[in-house]
């Protein structure tokens, strides 16, 4: 399995609305390299300590890029493969992985095979690409045949996974990404639609080319081990802390994501093989902003996302507090274009970036926050505190989301401890139970003094 992402911090981008590209394509225009809108925000990556980038669609697509035309050429109101390509090697230059959407599940009805079927209809060789092709009724968009689309929706049409030539198809489509763009991994969309078989022979392939590829897959509900394991996908998505992270603040209720914080990494728990990939929010969810009832609640809930065992990402504009929420079944205004300087200067949350980029330069700078296991030490209402052990390092995680200071006693192993993240205060413990304070909305995060986090 991949090891690169444990020591990630990683930067999501959604490419068509953060370059403000045409919502349709009209597949005629000559290619327009918006996606160099990039470069300008690499030095704000650098500083927020990011060392992997996840973009979102990139290729041919109708509209919003999860309903492929061409899974072999970049998006025209992006740029072209050169484009990409330029990025990637910059990315690279930098030491930033790049990770990119693959939508294997269904296309646009835009897809090549698919505006053949149209066309040719029973004679096509193409209508075995397809979920569910019928001749006998028609579609809900008119079509002589009806056919499978995601969650009933008529213009994302299901592929046939089943069928070697599909496969075959987007895996030699894959192939050609990892030569050309470089790639280090593949966000899968809708992976818990996608076969396993599939998914087995696509990390191969993947691997075969590039040994530490990592395969992380969209999965919002159940059991997440069925998707995870040797030959499978490194990393899902944690929807169940996601959920935790806003809800547990909004009902003043840190036992809501103590829980799931014990049972997916505490002793026994089900994913403590496995770093998640963990996120406050992304592009199909509203904005974590938006979701808080109290915007000081931003501060404890991105110290908890980067100390918590998995691999921490930020939704681009979020470190600012921006928010946004779906409308009308629309996602536009969770996918924004942003202007660097102006959203930095017009915030009004200027200082959540500069307190992330503190959380993951402290991160960054410990092993046992990057890939130590989890022990509860206390939790109430309130407040939590953990530990986090690798090997040698021992870090302590105090984080207090009351309006007013938190005197926390926790058991702690050892007597002097330094703050990694306040400017090095130290603490004196006493029979091995240590009396902190931890300020309000904010966290400590306490490493024993005679040891250094590295």
């Amino acid at each position: 399995m991949s090891d690169w992402p444990q020591n990630a911090i990683f930067y999501h981008v959604y490419p068509l609305g953060f370059c403000a590209a045409p919502e349709r394509n009209d597949f005629d225009s000559t290619p327009v390299p918006r996606l160099e809108k990039l470069y300008g925000w690499l030095d704000h990556l650098r500083d927020l300590a990011v060392n992997a980038l996840y973009l979102g669609p990139l290729f041919e697509s109708t509209s919003h890029g999860y309903d492929t035309a061409d899974y072999l050429r970049v998006d025209r109101r992006l740029g072209n493969n050169d484009t990409l390509a330029a990025i990637s090697a910059e990315l690279h230059r930098r030491g930033i992985r790049l990770v990119l959407d693959g939508v294997f599940h269904h296309v646009g009805r835009d897809f090549w095979a698919f505006r053949e079927l149209r066309k040719r209809g029973q004679s096509s060789v193409y209508r075995d690409w397809f979920a569910g092709v019928d001749f006998g009724v028609r579609s809900p968009l008119g079509d002589p045949f009806g056919y499978d689309g995601w969650e009933g929706h008529a213009e994302l049409v299901k592929l046939n996974l089943g069928n070697p030539e599909v496969t075959r198809y987007l895996l030699e489509a894959v192939e050609s990404w990892i030569r050309e763009f470089d790639l280090d991994g593949l966000r899968l969309d809708v992976a818990y639609l996608l076969d396993e078989a599939f998914l087995r022979e696509l990390g191969r392939r993947c691997r075969a080319l590039k040994k530490d590829f990592w395969l992380l897959g969209e999965v919002i509900h159940g059991d997440y081990r069925r998707w995870l394991g040797p030959g499978l996908l490194d990393s899902v998505t944690n929807y169940e802390c996601y959920k935790g992270l806003f809800s547990s603040h909004n009902d003043r209720n840190y036992f809501e994501i103590a829980y799931s914080l014990n049972r997916q990494f505490g002793e026994g728990g089900l994913y403590r093989d496995f770093p998640l990939y963990n996120f406050a929010d992304n592009h199909d969810v509203d904005r974590v902003a938006s979701s808080l009832r109290d915007p000081a609640h931003l501060y404890p809930l991105y110290c908890l996302l980067f100390t918590m065992p998995g691999v921490p990402s930020l939704y681009y504009g979020s470190e600012w507090g921006i928010g946004g929420r779906k409308s009308d079944g629309s996602d536009r205004a969770l996918r924004p274009s942003l202007e660097l300087e102006q959203i930095a200067r017009e915030s009004a949350h200027a200082g959540l970036a500069r307190a992330i980029a503190r959380l993951a330069q402290v991160r960054s700078a410990s092993r046992a926050l990057r890939r130590g296991d989890y022990r509860q030490l206390f939790v109430s209402a309130e407040q939590l505190a953990f530990e986090r052990r690798y090997e040698e390092e021992t870090v302590i995680v105090a984080v207090n989301a009351a309006a007013h200071p938190a005197e926390l006693e926790l058991p702690v192993p050892g007597s002097a401890f330094i703050d990694l993240l306040n400017d090095g205060a130290r603490f004196q413990a006493d029979g091995g139970r240590l009396r902190l304070d931890v300020p309000s909305c904010w966290a400590r995060v306490l490493v024993p003094a005679s040891r250094n986090a590295g």
